[in-house]
């Protein structure tokens, strides 16, 4: 494996302005990111679209995410991490700007063809911005203590919050402005905080270097890897039930038909799916302290990844019983879904806060880029296969099936994280 060079340049003299300047770049983004999905999820569920072929929208959007994290880091290392971040954002304004050209009078095949590639485009936007904004945290962050847990997990958390208020957004402008006049005007605004941003960045972020090495990319630390198998289960066990299937219930027990039933049910699932994940975010942010990182080793925070993750899988294990017992949509099951995966949330933020944290602890500043890449590749990996999953498992067993698949893949993420090495020093792979 070729040795990466460390970055050409120093921290920025301001750290905490270039901190505030990609934070507030990220904010954006996801802001709109959020706001993207639940326009195309329920614009194109009130055209009659199964929940196989709701999935279809969105699978191009995470398989795109595979590849882009994949190189990410090294694009990252070759161009640096600023102009990786203004990449982003314009792609995801181009992107933007294509689905309002979307046609309601084209066949079913060419719509989904078609939002497919541009919800492509925009995965490839996200994971550009996002892999930029990490690797940023890992070269700003102050030495020592638990800063570095803390600007993560203040970075994850915020933009999460942000997200939830983007899931709010799209349904409010679907409700109120309709389809195409959302995205022009989103567009608009993430063009112009481009500008913004773009104007008031302190120099000073890793301009990159010629000499980065592609298979710099593949990572030959053993607790990267295991991490990233990890976070490929746990966020697959996420987006099962979160993409298609839990709106499309909401969907199913809340709206009447009518017009106004169904504007109704549009800002209630909005409200749901901005609450879970802004609940989410908020915890996220506040897993420093839940976790009390500054007063507990490395190889501490590695044993609690282990126990937060088994208690997440009994989240899921038991909502799925429930769900079977039912039968069928009923009011208790109803509520029951909405506080368990409350629950779900809050515990899945700690989980993904600590895998935030250390994916960072354990990459090298002279390799961060990549690892971050990788790592994220897995993230995309268990996306693209949760929201796959999502649409087969409600469309072909419904909530119990899809449930049960959830609390599995979590299983599965616990095992993963029990393998982390919790020495202080890293080993490589091999």
């Amino acid at each position: 494996m070729t040795a990466v060079p460390p970055p050409s340049l120093p921290p920025p003299a301001r750290p905490l302005a270039a901190y505030a300047a990609v934070t507030a770049a990220y904010w954006a983004f996801m802001l709109t990111d959020g706001a993207l999905r639940m326009l195309v999820l329920l614009h194109f569920h009130t055209l009659g679209f199964s929940p196989v072929q709701l999935a279809y929208l969105f699978l191009l959007y995470e398989l795109a995410g595979i590849v882009t994290n994949l190189s990410a880091g090294w694009i990252a290392a070759r161009f640096g991490l600023t102009a990786t971040l203004y990449a982003g954002l314009a792609i995801q304004v181009a992107a933007l700007l294509a689905l309002a050209a979307l046609d309601a009078g084209w066949a079913v095949w060419l719509s989904v063809a078609y939002v497919m590639a541009v919800q492509g485009a925009s995965g490839v936007a996200k994971d550009l911005a996002k892999m930029a904004a990490k690797s940023a945290v890992k070269l700003l962050a102050p030495d020592g203590g638990a800063g570095l847990f803390r600007w993560v997990a203040a970075l994850t958390g915020s933009k999460n919050a942000v997200k939830g208020v983007g899931f709010l957004l799209g349904a409010a402008l679907l409700a109120t402005a309709g389809f195409e006049a959302a995205v022009l005007g989103m567009a608009a605004v993430l063009a112009a905080i481009l500008a913004a941003v773009a104007l008031s960045m302190p120099a000073g972020l890793p301009r990159g270097r010629k000499d980065a090495p592609f298979d710099a990319v593949f990572s030959p630390s053993r607790n990267v890897n295991r991490l990233a198998l990890a976070r490929l289960f746990l966020f697959g066990a996420r987006d099962v039930w979160f993409v298609v299937g839990i709106p499309v219930y909401f969907y199913a027990v809340l709206s009447d038909g009518t017009p106004a039933g169904n504007r109704a049910a549009f800002f209630l699932i909005g409200s749901f799916m901005a609450g879970w994940i802004i609940l989410y975010g908020a915890v996220q942010a506040g897993a420093p302290r839940i976790l009390r990182a500054g007063a507990r080793p490395q190889a501490a925070l590695v044993a609690a990844a282990r126990g937060w993750a088994w208690g997440l899988a009994a989240l899921p294990a038991a909502l799925a019983a429930a769900a079977l017992a039912a039968g069928g949509p009923a009011p208790w099951l109803t509520a029951a879904l909405v506080a368990g995966l409350l629950a779900f949330g809050a515990v899945f933020a700690v989980n993904s806060s600590l895998h935030s944290y250390l994916i960072l602890a354990f990459s090298r500043a002279d390799r961060v880029t990549m690892d971050v890449g990788f790592y994220y590749m897995a993230n995309a990996g268990g996306r693209l296969v949760g929201t796959l999953l999502s649409g087969l498992t409600y469309q072909a067993g419904g909530l119990p099936l899809m449930l049960a698949t959830a609390a599995a893949m979590v299983t599965v993420s616990a095992l993963a994280a029990a393998r982390l090495d919790p020495s202080p020093g890293d080993r490589p792979a091999g």
